[in-house]
């Protein structure tokens, strides 16, 4: 039986799976498709985490500095595994570049995509210049830059943020919350308030869904930032030529309501990742009907997978926030430490 153990994808869940086991004394090889550990919170530029309020360049970038550091962790990009055969302690993953990798189990942390806007060209995106998405406001407060509108490159003085945009929509194929919407949206209203403190910033929501300890980001967004929540029904999302006109209703007086704005944000939802029916096949386990690697067991082996000795964890299994991500890596490290354990025990016996 080799020891070694196959982690695939470097953001927040392989990170976290990685050097759990490497702590724990088991060689990693950690495979990543793109040039850049990290995962969605650097490549797409994140700015401020919730709830820790750390740039993501500073605190993802953190874990991949240690993962990097790691000379128990051999970490190979721009590749993807091609083949994955054998059964537990004894797995053979061949690579796109060719490369081959022993390893006694593996862990599936490939993350989501994010929905594209496109999908909702009712809602104005790609049509006009001043609707981007929740990842482009993103990217402009990490650039320091600030938040501009793309149009003119003015500071804007009226911005709608739009919730489930991609999350909760049948009529799209997206029936789920994408969990973590609402409290990236308080967060950037804050954001954007703070940076241009004559700005007024609107949510436009179904429900608030800022669970647990997110629920003060709600709070404070109101009561200390003055941003304004309408519970709306939105139909379209039109300009005038300069404005960017936000038609709908408000659901709680019944009346429609037409609002111009500078700016208007989708908040973008979580899709599964678009490479998951490929993993799927290449992996050999179960697909979540939505779209999701299918997690086994939830209350017997962390991480299982439909195939013993394959692990999944973060959100290729659903919606996820960073911080249970990152947990998620972990107690799929530690399930492939106790099925190693157990394995070894077994052998010793023989």
């Amino acid at each position: 039986m080799t020891k070694e153990v196959l982690v695939v994808g470097g953001g927040p869940a392989g990170l976290a799976a990685s050097h759990a086991l490497s702590s724990a004394g088991i060689p990693v090889t950690l495979v990543e498709k793109t040039d850049i550990l990290g995962g969605a919170p650097i490549h797409s530029g994140y700015a401020k985490l919730v709830p820790s309020g750390e740039w993501a360049k500073d605190a993802i970038g953190g874990m991949v500095k240690r993962v990097e550091d790691d000379p128990g962790i051999k970490t190979i990009k721009n590749a993807t595994v091609a083949s994955f055969d054998g059964s537990p302690g004894d797995f053979t993953a061949k690579l796109s570049n060719g490369q081959e990798v022993k390893a006694a189990a593996t862990i599936l942390c490939t993350g989501f995509t994010h929905f594209d806007s496109i999908n909702k060209p009712e809602w104005g995106f790609g049509l006009f210049p001043d609707v981007v998405t929740t990842s482009q406001v993103e990217q402009m407060i990490s650039s320091g830059k600030g938040v501009r509108r793309p149009s003119n490159g003015e500071k804007p003085k009226r911005v709608a943020i739009l919730l489930c945009v991609g999350s909760r929509d049948r009529q799209i194929g997206r029936e789920w919350c994408s969990k973590v919407c609402c409290t990236v949206s308080a967060n950037m209203a804050m954001e954007i308030r703070e940076e241009l403190p004559d700005c007024h910033v609107y949510i436009y929501y179904m429900d608030i869904r800022t669970f647990g300890l997110y629920e003060e980001f709600y709070w404070n967004s109101q009561e200390e930032h003055k941003v304004k929540y309408i519970k709306a029904r939105i139909a379209e999302v039109t300009s005038d030529g300069d404005k960017v006109i936000v038609k709908g209703e408000d659901t709680l007086v019944k009346r429609p309501i037409t609002i111009p704005f500078d700016m208007v944000v989708h908040a973008i939802g979580m899709d599964p990742n678009v490479d998951n029916f490929v993993l799927s096949k290449t992996f050999d386990v179960d697909l979540h009907h939505w779209g999701f690697l299918k997690r086994q067991n939830a209350y017997g082996v962390a991480g299982a997978t439909s195939r013993p000795g394959v692990f999944v964890a973060g959100a290729a299994i659903g919606p996820e926030t960073i911080d249970d991500s990152i947990a998620q890596g972990q107690s799929a490290a530690m399930s492939v430490v106790g099925m190693l354990h157990a394995g070894a025990t077994q052998t010793a016996a023989e």
